[in-house]
């Protein structure tokens, strides 16, 4: 193929897989919701099986499932043939996908199956298969085509099974009332699950909380800043313990360029009187857009538990390494 017909060619395989997922539109019904409301109230777990690449769908469901807070657990059809049926218990529902509902390892498990008494549920392309007939309740996934030239490697199919397993797993998000900090419980590894839970004072900087007093000197200002090494100092007032001000190396340089005499500089003289805070109990995430507005490196922080005393500094680098953005 030329060039132009390979384009037209992968242009025609994910239309024709874009056509099979617009069919399931019409396959969410009434069924769809008994099947949702079955798992939503079911004490069990949901275990998904499959053979062949429809396994490897389940595998990708139970992940997405898992991953929402819907108990599931993926079954092999043919390890469950050969003993992992013990895998099953009472309360569980067990969903069975395929494409034809009729391999011989579905015809030998689904009696079992039914033997257990368990709710099954079919995701299956066939109607008219030995698993549709034998299901509780059936995910309708038929395709008119594979998208394969040849309508026989899984294309088309596969694609619809994993577009109706997210449908059904975001459906019981939803009825379940799943949210973002739910989420980032079960990725607290990831860079969402880390914008979620990362707080303030989880990666504010060890270095301590560089402050100095109001009247310190020029040559006080320069060691607390260059001791702790955030590049700022905050101006705290000795009688009160309260926040009045910040310094930092950009006051310094600006002050050095102005030409006045050094030796009767003092912090009060420098500081910025209104320096931007952020509480320690705060979402990591937030003192970083905060920074990035005011184009500034640093945040001095309050311990909101110690009446809004300061505790310390949060830099930009803090939260840079941490890889929470």
């Amino acid at each position: 193929m030329n060039p132009e017909q390979t384009i037209e060619f992968a242009r025609s395989i994910i239309r024709t897989e874009c056509s099979a997922v617009e069919r399931l539109v019409g396959y969410v019904d009434r069924g769809f919701v008994e099947i949702a409301r079955t798992i939503f109230h079911s004490c069990g777990r949901l275990i998904i099986t499959g053979i062949g690449k429809s396994a490897i769908i389940a595998n990708k469901i139970v992940a997405t499932l898992n991953s929402t807070g819907q108990p599931a657990v993926f079954m092999h059809a043919a390890d469950a043939i050969h003993g992992d049926l013990g895998i099953i218990q009472p309360e569980d529902i067990i969903l069975c996908i395929s494409k034809s509902g009729n391999s011989p390892e579905i015809k030998v498990l689904v009696p079992f199956i039914r033997q257990m008494g368990n709710r099954l549920i079919g995701m299956v392309g066939n109607l008219e298969s030995f698993l549709a007939q034998h299901s509780d309740h059936i995910l309708n996934t038929t395709v008119a085509e594979e998208a394969c030239p040849n309508n026989l490697a899984p294309t088309s199919s596969t694609t619809a099974q994993m577009v109706m397993g997210d449908a059904l797993a975001m459906t019981l998000l939803k009825m379940r009332g799943f949210t973002a900090q739910d989420f980032a419980r079960f990725h607290p590894g990831g860079a969402l699950g880390k914008k979620l839970y990362t707080r303030v004072r989880d990666i504010m900087s060890g270095e301590g909380a560089p402050q100095v007093a109001p009247e310190a000197d020029l040559n006080a200002v320069i060691i607390e800043i260059s001791g702790k090494r955030l590049g700022a100092t905050a101006v705290v007032d000795p009688a009160t313990g309260r926040l009045v001000g910040i310094v930092t190396d950009g006051d310094l340089r600006r002050m050095l360029q102005s030409g006045r005499d050094i030796t009767t500089v003092c912090a009060r003289d420098i500081m910025s009187a209104a320096p931007r805070t952020i509480p320690a109990d705060e979402l990591a995430v937030k003192a970083f857009r905060m920074m990035e507005q005011n184009k500034i490196t640093q945040l001095l922080v309050l311990d909101p538990e110690q009446d809004d005393a300061y505790c310390g500094i949060i830099h930009i680098h803090d939260i840079l390494r941490e890889g929470v953005v």
